[in-house]
């Protein structure tokens, strides 16, 4: 439909400065005015039919490039959503969010200029250089010097405009993540007085953008001078012959004229191309960007025949695991083997870097064990269903994250249908019952993004209620009671012990208070396994855990 409305308002065009042309030599040289009005109402009513057409063109173009714009969009977001922790640290959450917004807004904006003008401008100029033929074939000479010059004065441009689109995007990232770290990290800012260094940082993320920027622009400034230089130079020469033809009798006024109108809209054609040229590089640039995201397959693939049931409860096996990150030249993970049981508390503890977290990751898939097997139920979760495993698996990460919307929003994530009862219940165990009860609003108080106006061990029981709502069969607990004062942590683990009672619990913990009880402690040093057993078996037998206990305690306390 569109194309069909920009060739009929095209040939429209076209067709106008011909009808002008008999007017001026049929009707104003032998002064007819019947001629005239005729003539003058066929071109009233081809305008009329030139500007309804052009109307439906922008419409259905603007249609087609925003409903075009919506899919992209939506294909990034989901091919992003599929992504696993190792894809989303490879492109960084600035450029992911880039390429979602402002480089797909430039690509649908390239869409929307080219229904609007691309389509008609090659039937405009290809038609009016027809139509000039047909009006003056010796004066056509001209154009066969204009549309030459014209195309090579652009395509040298744009040729130069091309990488500086692309580091523009590129420092458009930079200055989006200098942003999002001064904004995310604000109050270690102003603790530590740096004010004065961001501002300086961020000035100088701007200042390079702003180089780019108006390097660009210099190229797009020249483009428009080049061409209407071209172009007036031509009208000139246009008259300037056409005016020793009418003098020679060889041509008349009211085809000069129209001739002069066909070579208005060849190089109208011409600027509405070079329009176009100047939003291809940067559009280009950002449809690959676009397409990086699209073509990236994620790390975690989906079982192509998933596992949606499963017999046994709960049970967790690690088998001989190990994980690499890529390019990195020791795994973090290293032949780890664990194994929990339902109505059992495990523990992981070790010291910083020993890969417990990762050790973590792997149960919910967040990332693939680069070697040995986890098996949920004698499962291996690679092929398990991933709405099986939302069911099976809850996890608490290390740092929650909290969703803007209300307490009762963020707690329903995990079950969209729960009462306000289980909600209560949940906060209950979780030890944040009273401090939401304090809130104004109850259960429809609101949450920031990230959980910003909550505090941190608040935000922790948050979290750790919206896992005990979902009430799954394995509980993963990632160092989640670190921002908890001892008295609630005692509180929290008891309420924990009764509501988990036949769930499999897997805690990370650096504190040993939290884990001393737990019914397995494994010890991780270095991504291996250097012990397992309880707290006192620990403590008479393997050193590693030793050191960890009496750097927290005194010989005494840990007895």
């Amino acid at each position: 439909m569109l194309v069909v409305l920009q060739f009929l308002q095209t040939c429209a065009s076209l067709y106008l400065p011909s009808l002008n042309a008999d007017i001026i030599d049929n009707g104003v040289v032998t002064g007819d005015t019947g001629y005239i009005l005729q003539f003058g109402a066929i071109m009233v009513a081809v305008s009329v039919v030139q500007v309804v057409c052009n109307i439906g063109a922008v419409y259905y173009g603007a249609r087609t490039a925003a409903a075009l714009g919506k899919d992209v969009r939506a294909a990034v977001f989901d091919r992003v959503q599929s992504f696993s922790a190792r894809e989303l640290g490879q492109f960084g959450a600035p450029s992911l969010i880039t390429r979602t917004t402002n480089d797909v807004q430039q690509v649908q904006m390239l869409v929307l200029m080219a229904f609007t003008l691309m389509v008609s401008a090659p039937i405009m100029c290809v038609g009016g250089i027809v139509m000039a033929l047909g009006q003056d074939v010796p004066l056509s000479a001209v154009l066969l010097a204009v549309v030459p010059v014209l195309g090579i004065s652009v395509s040298l441009i744009v040729r130069r405009m091309r990488p500086l689109f692309r580091t523009m995007q590129e420092r458009l990232d930079t200055v989006n993540r200098v942003l999002r770290e001064q904004i995310t990290g604000n109050r270690v800012i102003r603790a530590f007085v740096r004010d004065a260094y961001e501002r300086g940082r961020f000035a100088g993320a701007n200042r390079e953008l702003t180089d780019v920027s108006v390097a660009t622009g210099r190229l797009m400034a020249l483009m428009f001078p080049t061409v209407m230089t071209v172009v007036n130079v031509s009208s000139v020469a246009v008259v300037w012959f056409g005016a020793h033809r009418i003098d020679s009798g060889a041509m008349q006024i009211g085809a000069l004229t129209a001739f002069l109108a066909y070579l208005m809209q060849i190089v109208m054609a011409v600027m509405m191309a070079t329009f176009m040229f100047m939003m291809v590089p940067r559009a280009e640039v950002c449809a690959e960007r676009i397409e990086e995201v699209l073509a990236t397959r994620s790390s975690v693939v989906p079982p192509v025949s998933p596992v949606r049931e499963l017999a046994r409860h709960g049970h967790l096996e690690i088998r001989g695991a190990d994980f690499r990150y890529p390019g990195a030249e020791e795994p973090v993970l290293r032949g780890v083997d664990l194994v929990a049981r339902p109505g059992e508390v495990t523990a992981v503890i070790g010291s910083t870097g020993s890969g417990k977290s990762t050790l973590l990751g792997l149960v919910p898939r967040l990332f693939d064990a680069t070697g040995g097997e986890v098996l949920v139920d004698g499962v291996d979760v690679r092929e398990l269903d991933p709405a099986l495993m939302a069911r099976t698996v809850g996890l608490v990460p290390q740092k929650p994250y909290l969703f803007s919307g209300t307490v009762a929003t963020n707690l329903r994530y995990g079950k969209p249908g729960a009462s306000d009862e289980e909600l209560w219940h949940a906060l209950e165990v979780a030890q944040a019952a009273d401090f939401v009860r304090g809130l104004e609003q109850g259960l429809n108080a609101p949450i920031a993004q990230g959980g910003t106006n909550v505090s941190g061990g608040q935000r922790q029981r948050l979290a750790i209620a919206r896992t005990l709502v979902q009430r799954p069969e394995i509980y993963l607990f990632d160092d989640s009671f670190s921002a908890l004062d001892y008295a609630t942590d005692a509180r929290l683990r008891a309420a924990l012990a009764a509501e988990t009672a036949d769930a499999t619990v897997v805690i990370v913990a650096q504190r040993v208070a939290t884990i001393r009880d737990a019914d397995r402690i494994v010890v991780l040093d270095e991504g291996r396994v250097v012990g397992a057993g309880r707290h006192h078996e620990l403590m008479a037998g393997n050193e590693t855990y030793r050191e960890i206990v009496l750097s927290q305690l005194t010989e005494a306390e840990a007895a």
